[in-house]
């Protein structure tokens, strides 16, 4: 019996050219072209999700070292005297209460200096 497989190639044909609509030129019409690219796109997509939170947690770092500067405290006192104090609360959590509600953090802050 023959196996007839058009059906399944133009499916998989389909399937990465519509991953790749919006490239540039040939790379999202021809289909090797989009394979290549696709490959190497997914490729920076799984490299660079490690990036951002590596990135975002510098970010929250930043962030509270420059809430705690009026604070005559450093970023690394602060964390150790919350881990001695056993407050357990995230950079990014910590990161935005410094943004947004600062007269909160200042409370963590008074509390954690004592």
């Amino acid at each position: 019996m023959k196996v007839k497989s058009n059906v399944a190639s133009r499916k998989r044909k389909k399937k990465v050219l519509k991953a790749a609509k919006g490239f540039w030129g040939l790379r999202s019409k021809n289909y090797r072209r989009a394979i290549e690219t696709l490959r190497r796109a997914y490729a920076y997509a799984y490299r660079h999700r490690r990036t951002k939170k590596r990135e975002f947690r510098s970010l929250w770092i930043t962030r509270i070292n420059g809430a705690l500067e009026g604070m005559d405290l450093t970023y690394s006192r602060f964390i150790n005297a919350l881990a001695k104090k056993e407050i357990i609360l995230s950079r990014d959590i910590l990161a935005k209460l410094a943004a947004e509600h600062p007269e909160v953090f200042a409370k963590i802050v008074k509390t954690v200096k004592e």
